[in-house]
């Protein structure tokens, strides 16, 4: 494996497309391109500041709570051991103490108000800061999400054999929209980011292309014909819950609805168990938690549901079916759209590959 003291984390290949490798600064500065970099870089300034300040003012972190955090890191991407995590580390170029140190930020950030971060745009940031970004980005997730979405353009321009110069011209009157400058200032745009007018016109071109095959994806005749597949899914649940400590107070609970006709928040206030009401789709909760709502109606109160240490009892208010109007419907079906049409085109295009690397120009 590469050594973590000779690789720049820009350097690490995160796909490749027709034998071109593309580098973690390629899936970023694409992001930058978008304009979807931004919210990212605001996040990692104030985690820096978060952790300034716990430094100026001696504070002790809380270890059991980073301890817990990182334990829910190894649970998700399946790294049993340590020397699994070791493994997974240094094949992204990072070691044990970025590993902590990125939780601490995140603790102290969850902790501290009144934090004010450095004002600094990222084109202008030294370059041990930019570093240091990166390695937020890779232990977020957000360096494979922003590779995700440099595969999917490169897929598309792989696919869209002729681009019509109509839908590169809008692309860059978009991007110059985007970043509030005029043509001629774009120069001096592509200087502060190090990059060219080739690559600049080579983003233009796969973002046309991109759009070009999401606008052939998303029409009205697929969005109908794949909420027909998804009406169950995406039906939503409005409900009201309360907690109980044992199946026999549940149970007591659910007499009281059922036969009393005592309301929910009635039996909650008389025997002072905590009420909430609680609103999801069904494709949100697990699958085997979703059997339990198939066939209920409005107005049902479902067996008691063991949680924890306790027990939930559950009321269903309103099942609302998924509507073509809805834009959280609208926004799920063109998700699952664009899910299974760019799968099929990367697989046949890309190739992902991060923890590789390449020399540093």
């Amino acid at each position: 494996m590469p050594s973590t003291e000779s690789i720049s984390h820009y350097d690490l290949i995160v796909c490749a497309c027709r034998d071109q490798d593309y580098t973690a600064r390629d899936a970023m500065e694409g992001a930058i391109f978008r304009g979807e970099l931004d919210s990212n870089w605001k996040k990692f300034r104030h985690r820096l500041a978060a952790e300034r300040q716990a430094d100026e003012q001696d504070l002790e972190p809380d270890e059991s709570v980073i301890s817990g955090a990182a334990e829910a890191f190894r649970y998700e991407y399946d790294l049993i051991t340590a020397e699994e995590t070791e493994a997974w580390l240094e094949n992204r170029g990072l070691t044990f103490d970025d590993f902590s140190d990125y939780f601490t930020r995140q603790y102290y950030a969850s902790v501290l108000g009144g934090v004010v971060p450095d004002e600094v745009e990222y084109a202008s940031a030294p370059s041990d800061l930019r570093e240091l970004f990166v390695a937020e980005l890779i232990l977020s997730g957000e360096l494979d999400r922003m590779t995700s979405e440099l595969t999917w353009r490169l897929a598309a321009r792989c696919a869209e054999k002729d681009l019509a110069p109509d839908a590169i011209a809008a692309e860059e009157r978009k991007f110059l929209h985007r970043n509030r400058i005029e043509s001629l200032q774009l120069g001096d745009w592509l200087e502060r980011l190090g990059r060219d007018s080739k690559w600049f016109n080579e983003m233009l071109a796969i973002e046309a292309a991109y759009r070009t095959r999401c606008d052939t994806l998303l029409v009205p005749q697929a969005r109908q014909r794949e909420l027909a597949t998804l009406r169950l899914p995406l039906t939503r649940f409005e409900t009201e819950v309360m907690e109980l400590e044992s199946r026999d107070a549940a149970q007591e609970a659910l007499f009281c609805v059922r036969e009393d006709g005592m309301s929910m928040e009635e039996v909650a206030t008389e025997g002072r168990y905590p009420y909430r009401s609680v609103n999801f789709v069904l494709e949100d909760v697990p699958a085997d938690v979703q059997q339990r709502f198939l066939s209920v109606s409005a107005g049902d109160v479902l067996e008691p549901i063991a949680r924890g240490d306790g027990f939930e009892l559950c009321r269903i208010i309103k099942k609302i079916e998924p509507q073509p109007d809805d834009p959280s419907v609208k926004l799920r079906i063109d998700q699952r759209l664009l899910d299974r049409h760019f799968s099929e085109l990367t697989s046949k295009y890309t190739q992902r590959r991060l923890g590789a690397s390449v020399p540093a120009e």
